[in-house]
């Protein structure tokens, strides 16, 4: 009867220690900041386009946009995928600066140019560059410490704040 009693305890004192909102301040004396990063989508680099089309319809995506033949963007409530056969060489999270979930153009955001500045002010290295001095569309890439390569690709011209 101890024993319950006793892992009883123990488990309301891990239930009291642990619950709630975790805290994460970073590293000492970084200040926690927010980035505008875009739309959010994953890329998935698929063997067969087709197949990978029925397949994600049968969980209920539907056809957003794209060529049907090498690229498709599809969508259900929450999420939005991109099925590439051929264009990526790994399965890729996407931030699209600029763009709503209807790829709308926001009247303000920030600009994939600024977000890499900022990335590399923070010691992230840029795997490809996009040019600081362009105004126009323009991409860059990054990968997370797993090698999970991370795009910006902003499709619309150098917005406002």
């Amino acid at each position: 009867m101890k024993t319950i009693v006793g892992f009883f305890c123990i488990c309301a004192i891990a239930v009291v220690t642990f619950s709630g909102t975790p805290n994460y301040a970073g590293p000492p004396g970084q200040k926690e900041r927010s980035m505008s990063l875009g739309n959010f989508s994953v890329s998935l680099n698929v063997k067969d386009l087709a197949v990978s089309r029925a397949f994600y319809g049968k969980l209920g995506f539907r056809k957003f946009t794209g060529d049907g033949k090498r690229w498709l963007i599809i969508q259900n409530d929450t999420a939005t995928i991109g099925l590439f056969q051929r264009e990526f060489e790994k399965n890729t999270l996407t931030f699209n600066p600029g763009w709503d979930r209807s790829a709308k153009t926001l009247a303000k955001f920030e600009d994939v140019r600024d977000i890499q500045k900022s990335l590399k002010e923070q010691g992230i290295q840029i795997a490809t560059e996009a040019d600081e001095s362009s105004t126009g569309a323009a991409n860059f890439m990054i990968m997370d410490p797993d090698g999970n390569p991370i795009l910006f690709d902003q499709h619309v011209p150098r917005g406002g704040k």
